[in-house]
């Protein structure tokens, strides 16, 4: 019954944001990319139900687009904000058991590791940024291999948004039933993936 509610309120949330975003005419596409950055740096907001809105307000490329500027200046931010502020800074909001799990990040120096952790599906990309942040990887590799390690997962989100949006509902449950088919081996084997 709660994750109905909750299911329920983010897709009423979703509505009236996505109204409240057309009514902006082209400042629409401005507010959505500043919130798709603030959702990476603010963690509580579900970046899932964002990256859908975008497809559903702007279409499958124009929302995988402005989602994909959103996300890598909101990791980007993170990422110089880990930096700036320092591990003791950051551990204050990170919680120990994600602490004691993503603290190898710590010591990356690899795009493939960074692509990885950026790829699985599940894994707390927000958090992941602060993180890298703190590691000795080179701020332009952390961009350009977060970006791409995001592209299929916002690319999915963004399909299944304008999918919705033109009613086309036989697509969002193959998107989904495609998507899931991939996540839930990725997400289960994570460990051993990123080890």
């Amino acid at each position: 019954m709660a994750g109905f509610l909750v299911t329920y309120g983010v897709w009423l949330a979703i509505i009236v944001l996505g109204e409240q975003l057309q009514e902006w005419g082209v400042l629409g596409p401005v507010f959505f990319i500043a919130l798709q950055t603030l959702q990476v740096i603010l963690s509580p907001i579900p970046g899932e139900a964002t990256g859908f809105l975008g497809g559903y307000l702007f279409g499958e490329r124009l929302g995988f687009v402005y989602s994909t500027i959103g996300l890598t200046l909101g990791s980007l931010a993170a990422f110089g904000l880990g930096r700036l502020l320092g591990a003791h800074s950051v551990r204050r909001w990170v919680r120990q058991d994600t602490w004691d799990r993503l603290g190898f990040i710590l010591e990356a120096e690899g795009a493939i590791l960074c692509f990885i952790v950026f790829l699985i599906p599940g894994s707390p990309k927000d958090i992941t940024s602060y993180l890298f942040g703190l590691s000795p990887l080179p701020c332009w590799i952390f961009t350009v291999a977060s970006t791409l390690g995001r592209l299929p997962g916002t690319w999915v989100l963004s399909a299944q948004g304008a999918h919705t949006a033109s009613g086309n509902y036989l697509w969002v449950i193959v998107l989904t039933a495609i998507m899931v088919a991939v996540a839930l081996p990725l997400y289960y084997y994570r460990t051993r993936i990123v080890a």
